[in-house]
């Protein structure tokens, strides 16, 4: 946040010195040189020169609460004025709480920030792991395919007379020169299919 303190109150000094006949003239050049002072901060554009995160506006602190007193009772626009220049006039008595009320606006727009950023991470999340779901079901249902197809291509090998599993076996008793020899538990469910599907071979 940035505050100017650089406020001149010598026409001031010179109002409040002066004799009565010479006041209304100091008065004026006081308001003047406040009013020179907050177009000069706004031209200077303070907020922008020091690449910080910082509001679009400047304080510009009067120390001595009777020289704004003074001159907002003589010219009432002199407030608003400055601040459609993004300038905000405080006083001793108004800095603290000028701060504060910032302060709270700040952690408020934080806040709000953090919540939308949270929601938006939130719906990417979700987004994602529907992605997750979905592909993880495609993959349950190949699974089930593959194992169906499995089943279907073992079934053709073992199952029914004359079977695959037999007939290749067959070949080897016969005397087929072979290394290796078929797993047993298929061998037996084979055999036990071929013997099933034709009763007079137990003859």
């Amino acid at each position: 946040m940035v505050v100017d303190s650089k406020v001149s109150l010598t026409d001031y000094e010179r109002y409040t010195n002066a004799e009565e006949d010479d006041k209304p003239k100091f008065l004026k050049d006081h308001i003047n040189s406040l009013r020179k002072h907050v177009e000069q901060l706004s031209a200077k554009k303070y907020e922008d020169l020091y690449e910080m995160e910082s509001p679009d506006f400047v304080l510009m602190f009067v120390p001595i609460e009777p020289a704004f007193a003074v001159a907002i009772n003589e010219d009432v626009s002199l407030y608003n004025k400055a601040f459609e220049q993004n300038i905000v006039i405080v006083t001793p008595s108004t800095l603290l709480a000028t701060l504060r009320t910032i302060d709270t606006m700040w952690s408020n727009e934080k806040q709000q920030k953090n919540a939308i950023e949270i929601a938006r991470q939130a719906g990417a999340l979700y987004d994602k792991f529907e992605g997750f779901v979905s592909d993880l079901t495609k993959v349950g249902k190949k699974m089930d395919e593959a194992k169906s197809e499995y089943r279907g291509a073992m079934n053709k090998l073992v199952d029914g007379r004359g079977n695959i599993i037999t007939s290749i076996e067959r070949l080897k008793k016969m005397g087929a020169k072979a290394k290796k020899s078929l797993p047993e538990p298929i061998l037996k469910r084979a055999q036990e299919d071929d013997f099933e599907e034709d009763p007079k071979l137990e003859l």
